[in-house]
């Protein structure tokens, strides 16, 4: 058996303005994962996962590509993994096999709910990195993240990725995000193994050195929320093309890009300013467009932060799900704690999970 993990994520600084090819990020990988075992069969394969129920998926293969028993076929992350492997497995000319899937998470609480920690790209990362290891195909992280890349724009167009580079790479990343329309265009005109190795318009990363100075703590409002479904009501509004659309995304550039300095200047006061100018971005976005991004809870969550010097704004795409704090490394936290427990916000106790070295540049 084989068996690959890929850790979840936060978006720290960026959000919506990602979307927007080139535009730049910041995001870490958590030290939750989502697991993919892979064992070898024989005839067809399987996919066994909590969100098909208790019965696994079975597949096989015919002149279609990858066929489910009985045309049960959910639009999914996996699926579209397996298919973007199966493209390059035949592309470099080597014979396809079956395999079974098994995927479990932490990810989510006990009761099933996301904590809005990157589930589907986190599952997208593993089957990528326990294919590719099947495979024996030697992918480096940068073509993993793109065939990750490719899997899910098939799915969902206007991803991002910032959470696919943040579980791919691990640690605290400066991301942008390609444009996906190039990059169909490239798996489209050369094949998926002529759009790993060539070069997509607007996609950067690097690794980023964490704020020796402060602690990041995690809080969680209990309230789930769909980010796809937040990022296209978003572009469906006609102010898309206004002057208040592009002022929105130079000022989210701005704080982004004044936060990447300060972290690698290791100032932690200049940390904190751009966590709160990147919240106030986002508010102001929230006001123009209605989105709901900052919910009453994760106004909370961000007001009880910055009550003891802290700095705090949502994460993500916001509309629930969780908020991140930088808070002095020495700091009593004991009174945020408790209200936030006074205020249903549950704090996850989770730490950033390291990168496994430098960013290879294949």
């Amino acid at each position: 058996m084989i068996t690959v993990r890929a850790p979840g994520k936060l978006f720290i600084a960026g959000e919506y303005a990602v979307v927007e090819a080139g535009n730049p990020s910041v995001l870490v990988a958590v030290d939750r994962f989502v697991r993919v075992d892979l064992t070898p069969s024989v005839g067809k394969g399987s996919i066994h996962s909590e969100q098909y129920g208790r019965q696994p998926l079975v597949w096989y293969r015919d002149a279609r590509g990858i066929v489910l028993d009985h045309d049960m076929r959910p639009v999914d992350y996996i699926l579209s993994s397996i298919e973007a492997v199966e493209q390059y497995v035949s592309e470099q000319g080597i014979t396809p096999r079956f395999y079974d899937l098994a995927v479990s998470s932490e990810l989510d609480d006990v009761s099933g709910r996301k904590f809005g920690l990157g589930s589907s790209a986190a599952v997208t990362v593993a089957t990528i990195g326990v294919l590719n290891t099947f495979y024996e195909l030697k992918l480096s992280r940068r073509e993993r993240y793109k065939l990750a890349m490719l899997a899910t724009i098939a799915v969902s167009p206007h991803a991002s990725g910032g959470d696919l580079a943040a579980s791919t790479f691990g640690g605290w990343i400066a991301y942008s995000a390609p444009d996906r329309e190039h990059a169909l265009s490239l798996r489209e005109a050369h094949g998926v193994s002529g759009a790993l190795h060539r070069d997509w318009d607007g996609f950067s990363v690097r690794q980023l050195t964490p704020p020796s100075g402060l602690q990041l703590i995690v809080g969680w409002t209990g309230e789930p929320a769909s980010t796809s479904r937040l990022v296209d009501d978003l572009r469906d509004r006609r102010w898309l093309e206004e002057i208040r659309y592009s002022n929105f995304l130079a000022q989210s550039r701005h704080h982004v890009e004044t936060l990447i300095d300060a972290l690698d200047d290791d100032n932690s006061a200049g940390v904190k300013n751009a966590i709160r100018g990147a919240r106030r971005t986002l508010s102001q976005l929230d006001l123009a467009a209605k989105l709901g991004i900052e919910t009453p809870a994760l106004a909370r969550l961000s007001d009880t932060a910055e009550s003891i010097g802290a700095a705090a704004k949502s994460s993500g795409a916001g509309g629930g799900d969780c908020g991140v704090v930088f808070a002095e490394i020495d700091a009593d936290i004991s009174g945020l704690l408790r209200e936030w427990e006074r205020s249903d916000i549950r704090h996850l106790a989770l730490a950033v999970h390291p990168s496994e070295g430098g960013l290879d540049e294949r």
